[in-house]
């Protein structure tokens, strides 16, 4: 039997999801509780890699079991046995045939950017307070839908097949409480794309760089004509859609 968890983690105290020799990760850490509750040895399979510092709002993982389990008593068990940055929202059987990673059809992140100094927010957004010019800004993203080669916008010495990704949306947005928002969504992402293109959008905003420039990098499929990549703690995995449907 299939199960499939639905949850969220904060990363700042993890070196990323998966799980590593000598360092904590947010498997790891699942695989051990889930081991010790179900007893015996439990291996997850997420729906995909996050960087170390980079947070989850929304993130599936499957497991499989030969017996039938009580899902919520088994939800209400991890949590209360997790550490209390990571969440367990929901445990459920599903068809065999569903995987947590490549029965994906689309992932959702956020990059949060706080316009002032905020001791609430500082752990969770990048501080920026330079004025941005978020018109461009969108042009600017807006171009990224175009194209289908992100080399330019990857780690390098990344072990992949193909750096093409189908990006179906990406928009700045100004939220409450001078927050900036940059919603992106594809159906896969490179390692480290989204910081990558936040990095270059910024400059884009603040006049280093025109929107036309962001072609050029693009077609350039040269990580260093892009700009840096921001720092991790802004970032969030926030929507996975599984057969046209969020679960």
């Amino acid at each position: 039997m299939r199960y499939f968890i639905k949850l969220a983690y904060n990363g700042k105290n993890y070196h990323g999801w998966q799980k590593q020799p000598n360092a904590h990760s947010v498997q790891g850490e699942i695989e051990s509780k889930l081991s010790i509750l179900l007893k015996e040895n439990i291996e997850i399979t997420g729906c995909g890699r996050t960087d170390t510092g980079v947070h989850a709002k929304a993130y599936f993982l499957h497991f499989e079991l030969d017996r039938t389990i009580d899902t919520k008593k088994l939800g209400t068990q991890l949590n209360s046995i997790l550490p209390r940055d990571i969440s367990i929202y929901e445990v459920y059987e599903v068809d065999n045939g569903l995987h947590a990673r490549f029965s994906a059809s689309s992932r959702e992140y956020e990059y949060w950017i706080s316009t002032r100094p905020d001791p609430f927010a500082h752990e969770l957004s990048l501080l920026c307070t330079t004025e941005l010019n978020l018109a461009a800004m969108n042009e600017a993203a807006a171009i990224l839908l175009k194209h289908t080669d992100f080399e330019c916008f990857s780690k390098v010495h990344t072990d992949v097949k193909t750096f093409n990704c189908q990006i179906t949306h990406a928009q700045w947005e100004i939220q409450p409480n001078h927050k900036l928002v940059f919603t992106i969504r594809a159906d896969r992402f490179l390692r480290n794309m989204v910081r990558a293109i936040v990095g270059t959008l910024l400059n884009v905003g603040k006049g280093k760089i025109s929107a036309a420039d962001v072609t050029q990098i693009l077609q350039s499929k040269n990580r260093s004509e892009a700009g840096e990549s921001v720092a991790a703690h802004g970032l969030f995995l926030t929507k996975i859609t599984y057969q046209e449907k969020e679960l």
